[in-house]
């Protein structure tokens, strides 16, 4: 009992370290780029002089040293406060961030759960005849979705299935009506306008998550306990799905936790070609605009979530490995 709590509480700790440290690089990254927050304020206002600007630095804080401004920082981050957005509404970044937060992880979980339902089926049928008709038509067909860049295939998608077609809407989440639709129109609007977006995500991660499952999958059927419940007359399709599926699992299980920081800086491009108000866009106005602790906000989210990934591979690990779960 003892040593599986030191063993969690060590955990623990290494993953403050390591978020402590993201935080460090990231704050001092983003002080590196050119341009500050009060530029833009600065050169669109022609009477503005340099008082003025040492007034705004003053006033956000950035006349002080960058270690300084981090250790304030990290203070209020530490109460849960992450400041206030340098744009020109002032709101908390908190507020901003929530809001955007459901469309983002909609779109990116529904793309993983749909990217597991089709890409696993495809690499355990292909690592069963490997070199196969399956095997080869599959391989060209994801590497197809692999070598397309998102932003290319968003826009021959809209430019088909948007302007000539007209079947789904061209941009936005939802449509101007949405108020007054009712509840099932609303879910079929809703959907109309996600679909496209959903069906990137998922075509362009097909072609990583199949080949890891196939790969995974042909060396565990090379495994010696495989050949020895062959040997005893397990069926093909038995073999495959009920005793080697499991331990072929664990590299997907890997690629899946590091596909969940992917959620923010994977969704920046899609979101701002169909102009959907989630977190990937609103990380680009930040960084345009440099607005510091908005895009800060939104590194601390993207921290969190690259060591919720790493935790949740673990627990993984030990679901579909019983010895993993009886090391923990």
């Amino acid at each position: 009992m003892f040593g599986l709590l030191r063993r969690i509480l060590k955990k623990l700790f290494w993953l403050l370290l390591v978020f402590i440290g993201i935080t460090i690089i990231s704050f001092w990254v983003i002080h590196l780029a050119p341009g500050s927050p009060t530029d833009q304020e600065i050169t669109m206002n022609p009477l503005a002089d340099a008082e003025a600007r040492e007034r705004l630095e003053r006033f956000y804080g950035l006349d002080k040293p960058l270690h300084e401004q981090y250790w304030s920082w990290i203070k209020r981050i530490a109460r849960f406060d992450f400041g206030n957005s340098m744009s020109s509404d002032m709101r908390p970044v908190l507020d901003k961030i929530m809001e955007c937060l459901p469309v983002t992880v909609c779109m990116n979980v529904l793309a993983l759960i749909l990217t597991l339902l089709v890409a696993v089926p495809i690499g355990v049928l292909a690592a069963r005849k490997p070199g196969g008709l399956f095997d080869r038509g599959s391989t060209m067909f994801v590497y197809i979705g692999f070598a397309m860049p998102n932003f290319w295939l968003a826009m021959l998608l809209m430019s088909q299935f948007c302007i000539n077609w007209q079947i789904f809407p061209l941009s936005g989440i939802v449509s101007m009506d949405y108020d007054s639709l009712s509840a099932w129109d609303k879910f079929w609007d809703l959907a109309s306008h996600l679909t496209l977006p959903v069906f990137i995500y998922t075509f362009g991660s097909l072609a990583g998550m199949s080949r890891f499952m196939r790969s995974s999958m042909l060396e565990v059927l090379r495994q010696d306990y495989i050949r020895t419940a062959r040997a005893k007359g397990v069926s093909g399709a038995k073999l495959v799905w009920t005793h080697a599926l499991r331990n072929a699992l664990l590299p997907v299980i890997t690629l899946l936790g590091l596909s969940i920081p992917g959620l923010i800086g994977g969704s920046v491009i899609v979101e701002s070609i169909f102009a959907l108000p989630g977190l990937g866009q609103l990380f680009y106005d930040a960084v345009m605009s440099r607005d510091y602790p908005l895009i800060m906000g939104s590194l601390v989210l993207g921290a969190i979530l690259t060591l919720l990934g790493n935790v949740l591979a673990d627990i993984g690990y030990g679901l579909a490995d019983p010895r993993i779960r009886r090391a923990f």
